[in-house]
């Protein structure tokens, strides 16, 4: 904590909440899809991509990490990501029912991890979860784009990609299940 008991502001929270900060501008030019809006868009989405990885990097590497990190962190990517899909199903380029399977995974686990957490029990993140989100990136920037370049068919990549997200989701969603209750059962003696 800085002087007087407020978080202090390390280049880990600055990358973080300037990607809250990209996020109106994201959903601006999201919300009219023209090709040169999607390029914009698209741009900012892996602005803020990267930001994401950084900002834990660079947080790890140099003893940086902080209550305010670990807290803003993760909303900041499931609001960049929730915002994504959605404005996505709105402008017609993925299923409504795949984001709301991959957004209610997103709120599954972090219910799971906070009733671990109040019992002591770590949850601890699965490879699948790195794939997962690799996938989903990848598929939110080629549906964003929805270019056809020759042969090359970004909105049918992306949808590709987004239904590998969500058999992954599915698939990491499960293993954090298995793995609460596997703890669970031996934190109690069974």
């Amino acid at each position: 904590m800085a002087a007087g008991g407020s978080p202090k502001l390390n280049l880990p929270n600055i990358l973080t909440l300037s990607r809250i900060g990209l996020l109106p501008f994201f959903i601006f030019f999201l919300s009219d899809p023209t090709p040169l809006n999607s390029f914009v868009a698209a741009s900012i989405f892996g602005v803020a991509a990267i930001t994401d990885w950084l900002d834990g990097m660079i947080a790890r590497r140099t003893g940086q990490v902080t209550k305010l990190g670990k807290l803003l962190d993760p909303v900041a990517d499931k609001l960049l990501v929730s915002a994504a899909l959605i404005l996505l199903v709105d402008i017609g380029r993925a299923e409504a029912w795949i984001v709301i399977v991959l957004i209610g995974r997103k709120f599954a686990i972090t219910g799971l991890r906070a009733i671990a957490s109040s019992e002591g029990i770590v949850v601890p993140a699965e490879a699948l979860g790195k794939y997962k989100m690799i996938a989903q990136i990848t598929a939110i920037l080629l549906l964003i784009l929805n270019y056809r370049i020759g042969p090359l068919d970004f909105f049918l990549l992306g949808t590709i990609a987004l239904w590998a997200s969500m058999i992954l989701a599915i698939w990491g969603g499960a293993q954090y299940f298995s793995n609460y209750w596997r703890q669970l059962g031996l934190g109690r003696g069974r």
